[in-house]
């Protein structure tokens, strides 16, 4: 499985996405993939997953099936992520 998170680095929400990705691996050990939108493979994954707004967070299986899903400025609970990693 694998998590990742979708979003803009020059944004408004930039700086919050990326402290709670730094505090998430600081207390869990457990990594999140980081992914623009703008980027070659950002374009193809957004439009996979029907991503419109950033950030989302996205919880996938191992065959790439969306387990869970959390989109817009509303960050989750660290518990609610590290159970899918």
């Amino acid at each position: 499985m694998r998590v990742v998170c979708v979003y803009r680095e020059e944004s408004d929400h930039a700086r919050a996405v990326e402290d709670w990705i730094r505090e998430f691996e600081r207390r869990t050990g457990k990594e999140i993939e980081t992914m623009s939108p703008d980027g070659r493979d950002g374009v193809g994954f957004c439009e996979s997953y029907d991503i419109v707004e950033y950030p989302t967070i996205l919880a996938l299986g191992d065959d790439g099936a969306v387990l869970d899903m959390w989109r817009g400025d509303s960050l989750p609970l660290f518990d609610e992520v590290s159970y899918w990693l």
